[in-house]
Parts: C-alpha cells; structure tokens; sequence
C-alpha cells in the first residue's frame, strides 16, 4: 500500500513516515502543499495523510484541489486545528477522517487501516483516468482529451491494467500475468509489441507522452511534469 504524507514539521514527519514504513506501508514524503498536490494528481496513491497547517498553501486548499480535478483518493487530514468547525470543513472538503495533534500513533495507525477497510470494499472505479487519457469500462471506450481511440480487447484489458497502476513500474511478467493469465514464455515479444502498439495509439498524437519503457525493469503509465 502506497500513501503520501504531507507535513512541515520534521519531527512528526520523520516519527510518523517509520512508523508507517515498519508496518509495511510505502510512504513518499513531501513538507509542501503544492508539490503535495503535484504528487497526488501525477502518482496512484491508496491513501494521502496530510497536515493542515502547511507553509503556503494549506492542507484545505491542497485536498480541495485534488477533489476539484476528480482525484478521489482517501485522505486523512492530521492537525493541531480541533474545533469541530475545522473538523467539519476537512470532511466537507472530502476527507475520510479527522484526526487532532495530539494523537497516539496506534490511533493513527488504527484509522489508516479503517479507510483501507473500507477502500477495498468499494466496487472498483468504472472509470480510468491518467492526465486527459479516459477509459470508460462501462462503455469500453477510450478518449485522449476530446479524441476516441480505438483499441482491440486485449488492449483494452493491458491499459486498464497499466491504468489502475499508474506510476507503478509493470515487469513483463507482471504484466503477462495479470492481463494474459497463463503461462507465456517471458522470452516471447508478445509484451513488446503490444506497448508498441498501445503506446502508437495513445502517445504518438499527443503531448505529454504517458506511456514509458524503464529499460531492463518493465513499464510505466504516468503523466510527468516537463
């Protein structure tokens, strides 16, 4: 499970990123609210645990920008900010959870766990999104910005995946056996040539390119600034 975690002040930063980390949790770490939304919106995350008070832009504005783009990733707001006016406003926002400084981390740990629950007993998103790249799964079509893109069944099915992984790096074999589901031999290029083709379709025409190759690693579906 991979979880951002947005806080300024570096004691409870570092004391809260181990603690996630010794539990087995993934945990990218930033101290500002607008590269914290800049990770949120280019990054597949489960789950964004974030201050309120942070230098310049606030945890508020940061959670409200990523609901305003679409983003639905839980988020748990930590803050010294207690009034139940502050509580409610985070909720509003789209929080899943509350949480006032000062806390114990087991009840941290307690509540992380409660949205995770909960996530993975929702019905999976029906529709994909990475930068201007959709994938309606209900209607089986795929739109670059405003542009329809044809794709075959199995194209379908390898972008869905790289998809509901993006910025997650895909080994071949991974990829074999999530999207094909039996043995092929990892030595065969049907992989290659079916990012070669998916990557034609979707990238080519279009800026940012989303589709990259890590050599001697697999690949990756993601939207990257500059």
């Amino acid at each position: 499970m991979k979880i951002l975690f947005i806080e300024d002040d570096p004691t409870t930063r570092e004391f809260i990123e181990k603690g996630l980390c010794r539990r087995g949790y993934v945990v990218d770490v930033t101290e500002d609210g607008e590269r914290g939304l800049q990770l949120a919106l280019s990054s597949q995350y489960d789950l964004v645990i974030l201050d309120v008070m942070l230098p310049g832009r606030d945890g508020f504005w940061v959670l409200s920008e990523m609901r305003r783009a679409g983003n639905k990733t839980p988020a748990l707001f930590l803050s010294a900010r207690a009034e139940v006016s502050d509580r409610i406003h985070g909720l509003d926002l789209g929080a899943d959870d509350y949480l006032p400084k000062p806390f114990a981390f087991a009840e941290l740990a307690s509540r992380v766990r409660a949205i995770v629950r909960r996530r993975l007993e929702e019905p999976p998103d029906r529709i994909l999104r990475v930068a201007d790249l959709t994938l309606d799964l209900d209607r089986l079509v795929v739109f670059r910005g405003s542009c329809k893109i044809d794709l075959s069944a199995k194209q379908l099915a390898l972008l869905e995946f790289m998809m509901r992984n993006q910025g997650c790096v895909l080994s071949r074999s991974m990829i074999l056996e999530k999207v094909w589901g039996y043995g092929f031999e990892t030595r065969s290029n049907v992989i290659d040539v079916h990012i070669t083709s998916l990557r034609r379709k979707i990238d080519r025409d279009f800026e940012p390119k989303l589709l990259h190759t890590l050599r001697g690693l697999g690949y990756v579906l993601e939207g990257r600034n500059g």
